[in-house]
């Protein structure tokens, strides 16, 4: 396939131009394993590992290639592995810290917009939302907003709803298995532009990965009706090239959702916390020793992670 295919463009060459005299090839990465990744050239798409230089030089997890990082890399002579030997400086990085882990986790990189994927019924919550506006804001990609199965409730209001995560925030109500339903969203994609979509399991992005691609790319697994809850049928993160230009990153579902920096969140960003402050018995509540606390209940019942709890403490 053209590079140009992958989102390469002049912006791209000049970064690469540092590298350009080694002997190395601008590469993109697609996949990313435990052992190793999987990145496409011009015109071909193989295994790589990455130089120790390289990884030694990392100051954490994040920093090392990602899915949709542009790299350079050195083909290996033979059947053996590429490597990477640098990663060019990302546009984007749509970065969370992963609940229960150190370090941050790099979802997707060098994304141009994010598709914040939710759906009617138990999986429908405004606070969640928020918070997904919040991590793509912090990206440095644009958010756009899609309300699958719309066919399957009511959709009266959604808008009045939405209009406080964002005044200029593009919402689409939309059906993922119905062609027609998602063709307006096509204008994201032009110039080859890197589309990624985060949301919960079972609410359609896989579906619309395979409606963006004309092909089953992606295992489907529908949401359950009775707690709104699906199974993860993405397990890794991994970058389609369309044939129709541009490109998708599908995500794993996302369970324990954490902003990179939530002390530095914008204002509304803990509305979730907030609200259930009201439920306390003491106005003052610190939720930290306080009896009857609804926000440490909220803790043990597993409904909010314990890292957001401090990062909230911290911030207040």
């Amino acid at each position: 396939m053209p590079i140009e295919s992958l989102g390469w463009n002049t912006r791209w060459q000049e970064k690469f131009e540092a590298h350009g005299g080694e002997g190395l090839v601008p590469a993109r990465v697609v996949a990313e394993h435990r052992s190793h990744y999987r990145i496409a050239t011009e015109g071909a798409e193989g295994s790589a590992g990455t130089t120790g230089r390289l990884r030694n030089t990392a100051a954490q997890r994040s920093d090392l290639p990602g899915v949709g990082d542009f790299v350079a890399a050195a083909l290996s002579q033979g059947d053996g592995l590429a490597t990477i030997e640098a990663v060019l400086p990302r546009t984007s990085a749509l970065i969370r810290k992963a609940s229960g882990k150190p370090e941050p986790q790099l979802l997707a990189a060098n994304i141009d917009v994010v598709f914040i994927v939710t759906s009617l019924g138990g999986d429908f919550n405004l606070l969640r939302m928020k918070r997904y506006c919040t991590l793509v804001q912090q990206s440095g990609a644009d958010p756009v907003m899609l309300v699958n199965k719309s066919d399957l409730g009511d959709v009266a209001g959604l808008g009045d709803e939405f209009a406080g995560l964002g005044p200029d925030l593009p919402v689409h109500l939309i059906s993922a298995r119905v062609r027609d339903s998602v063709q307006v969203l096509e204008q994201y994609f032009a110039g080859n532009r890197t589309v990624a979509l985060i949301g919960s399991s079972g609410v359609g992005k896989s579906t619309l990965t395979n409606q963006f691609l004309g092909r089953d790319a992606q295992e489907t697994q529908e949401i359950r009706e009775h707690d709104g809850r699906g199974r993860h049928t993405t397990t890794s993160r991994h970058l389609f090239v369309r044939p129709q230009g541009g490109a998708i990153i599908d995500t794993p579902g996302l369970r324990g959702l954490e902003t990179l920096d939530s002390t530095e969140a914008p204002e509304g960003a803990f509305d979730d916390i907030e609200a259930l402050a009201l439920q306390c018995r003491f106005r003052n509540c610190g939720h930290d020793t306080e009896p009857d606390c609804a926000v440490r209940a909220a803790v043990s019942r597993g409904d909010l992670d314990a890292a957001r709890l401090s990062d909230y403490r911290r911030g207040n």
